[in-house]
């Protein structure tokens, strides 16, 4: 059992522990996130970091893309009033085993897991069960690892040595390509802007795809480079709500589905509002509700959006000039 000797990730981890051996958490079910457990327990990010840590080590919660940490698959621990024993022991890795490479795949973990938010030097040090500070050798600060997540998380793709034959499909297999590593990694589109753009070599691979596809069609230079930005922001204007969806479940403890059934009040004052007859009209014809699913959207976008490059290709417009 805890005592007020105990550091407060160990108490935090205990009473987790206790959910989980008492049935309150079942496996599967989300553990409270970093910024829920800070609120809780009103202990810094840090503190709420170390105390998941300490859960994963002792096989109690394991971290799952666009999912965040759950309760861990197995036996459940008992239920009595004491700490729940370690299913194996804390592994803890020597500063000499540390790579670069560890970090990064380490980092992206708990980016997948609990969100970019969640990432720091510290939480990283913390899950790979090293001193605070021994990351720094090999990465010079957060900003840099993240970058460093980024290009690892690019280059998780490779394209066919031979192209599928035509513009649109090339462009297509770029686009969904690109979706999918987003939807593995939603943090990803959190990082770097349109106008502050990624000079990672991963990224480039992508881009080299897309400028490939449209080049030999009479497209100038500025025209092909806006055509591959504009693709590029369809997806990761889209993808930028997978992360931003974790966060504000985070943060209000609602999921979707339950935030919107706080949201009927409001929404059937504005239907029944007179000045948004169109809207008031087409929703209220929705029999079951319109159900928003990015998927979904992602794939009903990209029809009307390579109709519209197709119209440029068919005709180009007059070439950019520079004086």
């Amino acid at each position: 059992m805890a005592s007020a000797s105990d550091p407060p990730f160990r108490r935090i981890a205990d009473e987790i522990g206790r959910r989980i051996a008492n049935g309150t958490l079942a496996p599967g079910d989300r553990v409270p996130s970093t910024r829920q457990i800070a609120r809780e327990w009103g202990v810094a990010l840090a503190t709420a970091t170390k105390a998941l840590t300490a859960l994963r080590l002792e096989g109690l919660v394991e971290a799952r893309p666009r999912v965040g940490t759950v309760v861990a698959a197995g036996d459940r621990a008992p239920s009595s009033g004491d700490r729940p024993p370690p299913r194996h022991k804390p592994v803890v890795t020597a500063d000499h085993e540390l790579t670069r490479e560890r970090i990064i795949r380490t980092s992206i973990d708990i980016a997948d897991g609990e969100g970019l938010a969640a990432l720091s030097m510290r939480s990283v040090a913390a899950r790979l069960g090293v001193a605070a500070m021994s990351p720094y050798r090999y990465v010079n600060s957060k900003d840099d690892l993240v970058l460093l997540m980024a290009d690892a998380v690019f280059g998780e793709e490779v394209y066919p040595v031979e192209p599928p034959t035509g513009w649109r499909v090339r462009l297509e297999v770029g686009a969904r390509t690109l979706w999918g590593i987003h939807r593995r990694h939603p943090w990803l589109a959190q990082v770097g802007t349109l106008t502050r753009p990624l000079m990672l070599p991963a990224l480039m691979v992508h881009a080299e795809w897309a400028l490939a596809a449209l080049d030999g069609h009479g497209l100038d230079p500025t025209t092909m480079l806006d055509l591959h930005v504009l693709l590029y922001s369809y997806v990761q204007g889209i993808a930028v709500h997978l992360e931003r969806e974790t966060q504000a479940e985070a943060a209000t403890g609602l999921s979707e589905d339950k935030w919107m059934d706080h949201q009927t009040p409001a929404l059937q004052a504005i239907t029944a509002a007179t000045q948004y007859p169109v809207f008031a009209r087409v929703t209220g014809s929705l029999k079951n509700g319109y159900d928003l699913d990015l998927d979904t959207l992602f794939e009903f976008g990209l029809k009307p959006l390579l109709d519209g490059i197709a119209a440029i290709i068919e005709n180009p417009p007059p070439r950019h000039t520079t004086l």
